[in-house]
């Protein structure tokens, strides 16, 4: 009876259990089969959710596009850096015998602050901040390979590096306003253009990012069948400009030397190709390395300034006149005064003139009463601005950058159409006289002026915008070209003429000074010597003008000396070193007949590798040339700069002995010397100020690697006054 009703009590649990197990199952069954039909669970979708475990996606870094000049040299690009962290979280060390944050605050400030040029107590302050990592600001940012080895031998606990990218910009300054500057965004982390080219071509310089997706394991693996999906990267197209390195580089050091001699408020210069149109150089002072961004002026005054030119708008009236056949240089007239309605206008000479004299010798002394008469009596103010209006005055010349600005042409009161003939009065900007200039230096044909050559990109060369040269008009005759080109090369020649200081030895020099009045914001016009824009528009060889070159210096420090001074300085040196940098053979005799002299018209480099290091030196002392040899091999490997350049007398010629080369003592050095051995080794040459090398981020006798960051600040020239001093001693 007993095992019946055992029996039975088992039977019933076990059906129980079975009719549990069953609903459990049914349950199980229905919850898989909505589960399959829907694909969701609690409304999340399973794919995606799988999609988030087991799937991961690795960036693609794409690159900025570069900024390079007209030969491939690299004036803005993106750089691997290394930025500088310390982390102070200490959950981060799981083994006390290996911290891997930082532990002492003092010692850790107290080494590494001379490392990164900092106070040690600012950077006891960073490390004393409530946060689980900091940063260094600028001084821990764009560390070199160099500088993060010596950082890493201390063996300082939490200090750590992170792999960056920055826009670098090799030269410094270096045509700063035409090429703007990029910043990365510290929210998006994207470089962006903030200003010139660097912001009118973002679309151009702009690079996408790409990725890869694939499949992986719990443990992070990547599973073998994964079915990887690839977007490749979108590179930036590269901008080739107009512009040449050497000879922007010879425009940027006589502006240098102008600052440190005159400080001014204001330097202009522009050299330009009269045959196409192309912009060669354009510098500006104040200017800003666009690797500091110490910037105090957004306008590139080429563009943007107009100005009262003064006397090198005589040029284009003389070509009007000339073309109209009103013009007779050998005629007479009385200089000194002219009486025209409102005040006189006087010759600069206070008024006195030179008495009776030709209209020939009124331009080469610049006379503004000559080309009032000109303008009032022979020409004619209707027929002046019709020239001016034909020479492109009277509108922007469109180049291809950002914020040109329009002139201002007064033409209400018949005193102030007058004075527009000689460069008062009216307003325009640089490049509308450049524009001018190259109908005068190009056989009448006018060039609009570029600074774009080419945007290419550059995962398979194919060119994706490019600028030809275009004629804007034919102001003028051929033959009016030329004899206006004659009687402005007698300004520089004769001793009468104003041009002077602006004669280049073995070049005829065709070309305009100018002195400008500036305007005064209470009225008239600014008093005393120093105020004024004193500047020369210049043309060569004069019988068939390469280049031209346009320098403007406004209120310089002149202390008693003549205005043409400090633009003598700037345009004689740019004119003759990218003559012969551009081997324009010489289109007169020297003077001096000495050999040895003329060496210095266009010395092509010759070729030393293979040589020993003192049969190279004594190569290179015989031509003048200043050797420096870097490594300690017994044959020259390499050379820069590289062989058939054409270098002048004293240039610093540096040839490597050996693969491993240890850093010079770049004291005293030109930023030009500084760049050629960032060419040679391939360091990331970053620079500040003007001058000579004062100071060098990499210490003398430090092995030099690829991709190493060398900084240079650039002091006065007194510091190669100084250098010299101790070589003579």
């Amino acid at each position: 009876m007993k095992l019946t009703q055992k029996n039975t009590n088992m039977n019933r649990g076990a059906a129980l259990l079975s009719l549990l197990f069953a609903l459990l199952f049914f349950t199980i069954f229905i919850r898989f089969f909505y589960i399959q039909a829907t694909g969701t669970v609690h409304g999340e979708a399973l794919a995606a959710k799988a999609e988030e475990l087991y799937e991961s996606q690795r960036t693609i870094e794409a690159e900025r596009g570069k900024i390079l000049d007209n030969k491939g040299e690299v004036i803005a690009e993106d750089k691997a850096s290394y930025k500088l962290v310390a982390i102070l979280d200490d959950k981060m060390t799981t083994n006390p015998k290996k911290p891997q944050h930082v532990v002492d605050i003092q010692e850790t400030a107290q080494k590494l602050a001379p490392l990164i040029e900092m106070e040690v107590s600012k950077v006891e302050e960073i490390l004393s901040k409530d946060s689980d990592q900091v940063e260094f600001g600028a001084a821990g940012r764009d560390i070199s390979h160099t500088l993060k080895e010596e950082i890493a031998k201390l063996e300082l606990p939490g200090i750590s590096f992170i792999r960056d990218t920055q826009r670098f910009y090799p030269n410094g300054l270096f045509a700063s306003h035409l090429i703007g500057y990029a910043q990365k965004q510290e929210d998006t982390g994207e470089t962006v253009g903030m200003m010139g080219l660097e912001k009118t071509l973002e679309k151009y310089l702009h690079e996408e990012d790409g990725y890869v997706k694939y499949e992986e394991d719990h443990y992070n693996w990547k599973l073998p069948n994964s079915n990887d999906e690839i977007i490749a990267p979108t590179n930036g197209k590269d901008v080739y400009l107009t512009i040449d390195q050497k000879i922007q580089t010879f425009l940027e050091d006589s502006m240098n030397q102008v600052v440190d001699e005159f400080s001014p408020e204001k330097i202009i210069g522009v050299v330009a190709d009269p045959k196409t149109g192309k912009i060669l150089a354009m510098a500006q002072r104040p200017s800003f390395d666009p690797n500091l961004r110490n910037i105090t002026s957004y306008t590139n005054d080429v563009i943007s300034y107009a100005f009262e030119p003064g006397s090198t708008m005589k040029v284009f009236t003389l070509a009007a006149a000339i073309e109209e056949g009103v013009y007779n240089g050998n005629a007479m007239y009385q200089s000194g005064s002219y009486d025209v309605e409102g005040p006189d206008i006087n010759d600069h000479n206070s008024g006195r003139g030179w008495g009776p004299i030709t209209y020939n010798e009124g331009v080469q002394r610049s006379s503004n009463v000559a080309f009032s008469i000109i303008a009032d009596k022979l020409l004619g103010v209707d027929r002046l601005y019709q020239y001016l209006n034909k020479f492109g005055f009277t509108s922007k010349t469109g180049i291809d950058l950002p914020n040109e600005a329009t002139s201002k042409i007064n033409y209400e009161m018949h005193r102030d159409k007058v004075t527009t003939a000689f460069g008062q009065a009216s307003a325009v900007t640089p490049i509308q006289q450049i524009q001018a200039a190259t109908a005068i230096a190009n056989n009448g044909k006018m060039m609009k002026p570029y600074v774009i050559e080419k945007i290419v990109n550059p995962d398979d060369d194919t060119v994706v915008k490019e600028t030809k040269p275009k004629a804007v008009g034919q102001p003028i005759s051929e033959k009016t070209s030329k004899e206006v080109l004659d009687i402005l090369e007698t300004v520089v020649s004769s001793e009468k003429g104003t041009g002077k200081p602006f004669r280049i030895e073995g070049y005829k020099v065709a070309g305009k000074t100018g002195t400008a009045q500036i305007y005064s914001p209470s009225g008239g016009y600014l008093s005393g010597n120093d105020n004024h824009v004193f500047s020369f528009l210049g043309m060569a060889p004069k019988d068939d003008p390469e280049l031209i070159v346009y320098v403007a210096v406004q209120k310089p420090k002149l202390e008693g000396k003549a205005g043409s001074v400090p633009v003598s300085m700037i345009f004689n040196t740019v004119m003759k070193n990218s003559l012969q940098y551009m081997q324009i053979d010489p289109t007169e005799e020297m003077e001096n007949t000495d050999k040895s002299k003329t060496v210095e018209e266009g010395i092509k480099l010759p070729s030393l590798v293979g040589m020993k290091p003192t049969e190279a030196e004594h190569q290179l002392e015989e031509l003048g040339l200043e050797p420096i040899i870097l490594g300690s091999g017994q044959e020259i490997i390499a050379q820069y700069p590289e062989v058939e350049t054409p270098i002048i007398v004293n240039e610093k010629v540096l040839l490597q002995a050996s693969e491993s080369v240890k850093m010079p003592n770049m004291t005293g050095w030109s930023k030009r010397d500084v760049m050629k051995l960032g060419n040679l080794i391939d360091l990331s040459v970053k620079s500040e100020g003007s001058g000579y090398v004062a100071k060098q981020s990499i210490k003398k006798d430090s092995v030099l690697k690829k991709g190493d960051v060398l900084s240079v600040t650039l002091k006065t020239t007194e510091v190669k006054k100084q250098t010299e001093e101790k070589e003579e001693d």
